[in-house]
């Protein structure tokens, strides 16, 4: 799953629109649209605010790592 459509499915789940979810995650409704849009320059600051709200954060991982998730999702 991307990172737009966990945030847009998580955000829905619990009821909220774009700018009520905005205001508790403390960003501006525009940072919101732009990571639910799939937009590639996110202030990963902002990014890991909207993240927190339901108990994750980004952080490096090794590709070789993800391509061994990858391998076992296909499975």
């Amino acid at each position: 799953m991307n990172l737009a459509t966990f945030v847009k499915e998580r955000r829905k789940s619990v009821y909220l629109t774009q700018s009520q979810f905005a205001e508790r995650a403390g960003v501006a409704l525009t940072v919101i649209r732009k990571i639910e849009q799939g937009k590639t320059n996110l202030n990963m600051e902002k990014v890991n605010l909207v993240l927190r709200m339901f108990g994750h954060e980004l952080v490096p991982v090794p590709s070789s790592s993800l391509e061994k998730s990858d391998d076992n999702e296909k499975s």
